[in-house]
C-alpha cells in the first residue's frame, strides 16, 4: 500500500475553514454565540500550529519525566476545562474532576499501552501521549456532561440516587452512540488516519477496537467516579 500522506498546502488549509466560516455565518445572522465560535476557532488554530512543534520535541525524546510532566499537563486542563459547564468553578468540583479523570484516564491508558499494546520503553511519546489524548479528552467530555446534568438535576430537587442515574445516562451518550455509529457512519480519526498512512485495514480496524472500548472505559469510569465524589447535601 502507499505510505505516503499527501501533504496539504496552504491553499488546501484555509479551504478547509470554509464549512466552518458558513456556520459562523450563520450564528451572526441569528445572533447566536458566533464571538465564541471564532474564539474557539482561532484558538484551535494557535494551539495546533503550537503544539505540532512542542510534539516534535516530545517525540524524540527519551525521558520520561518529559512524558509523565506533559500528561499531568494534560490532565490538569481537561479537569479545568471539564467544569466549565458549572454555574460556578470551585476548587472543590476541580479536584473532583482531577479525581476523576485521573482514575478513568490513567488507569485505562496504563492498561492498553503496557499490557493491550505493550509500548516499548514504557513512555514511549509516540503511543502514550496520543492515546492520552484521546482517553483524557474522552473522560473530560464525560465529566463535563455529568457534572452539568447532576448540577440541574440536584436543581430541580431529583433525589440523589436519580439524579447520579440521569447524569450517568447523559455522560454516556456520545460514546454509546460512537459504538452504534463506528464503521457504519463513521471511520474514527485513528482508523482514518492509518489507512491514509498506509497500514492495513484489517490492522487499523483491530486498533480502533482497542481505542473504542479503551474510550468506554475511560468516560464511564470517570463519569461514575466524578459522580460518586458528589452527595444531595454537595452540589456544585
Amino acid at each position: 500500500m502507499n505510505t505516503l500522506v499527501p501533504v496539504i498546502s496552504t491553499q488546501g488549509l484555509l479551504l478547509a475553514f470554509i464549512p466552518a466560516a458558513v456556520v459562523i455565518g450563520i450564528m451572526l445572522r441569528w445572533r447566536s454565540i458566533a464571538s465564541t465560535a471564532i474564539y474557539a476557532t482561532l484558538r484551535m488554530l494557535l494551539q495546533l500550529l503550537l503544539i505540532g512543534y512542542v510534539l516534535i520535541y516530545v517525540f524524540e525524546t527519551d525521558h520520561w519525566l518529559v512524558i509523565v510532566t506533559v500528561l499531568v499537563i494534560m490532565l490538569t486542563i481537561s479537569s479545568w476545562i471539564s467544569i466549565r459547564t458549572l454555574d460556578r468553578r470551585s476548587m472543590r468540583a476541580f479536584w473532583h474532576a482531577l479525581c476523576a479523570i485521573s482514575v478513568g484516564g490513567v488507569l485505562t491508558l496504563g492498561l492498553v499501552t503496557q499490557l493491550v499494546i505493550n509500548v516499548d520503553p514504557w513512555f514511549s511519546p509516540r503511543y502514550v501521549v496520543p492515546l492520552a489524548g484521546m482517553t483524557f479528552a474522552g473522560s473530560m467530555n464525560a465529566v463535563s456532561l455529568a457534572a452539568e446534568r447532576f448540577q440541574a438535576e440536584s436543581h430541580r430537587g431529583v433525589d440523589y440516587l436519580e439524579a447520579r442515574r440521569t447524569a450517568f445516562r447523559a455522560a454516556l451518550i456520545p460514546i454509546i452512540n460512537s459504538l452504534f455509529a463506528v464503521g457504519l457512519v463513521a471511520l474514527p480519526g485513528m482508523m482514518t488516519g492509518q489507512i491514509l498512512s498506509g497500514v492495513s485495514p484489517l490492522i487499523a480496524a483491530q486498533y480502533q477496537i482497542v481505542v473504542m472500548t479503551m474510550l468506554l472505559g475511560a468516560t464511564g469510569i470517570s463519569a461514575a467516579t466524578y459522580l460518586s465524589l458528589q452527595s444531595s447535601q454537595e452540589i456544585p
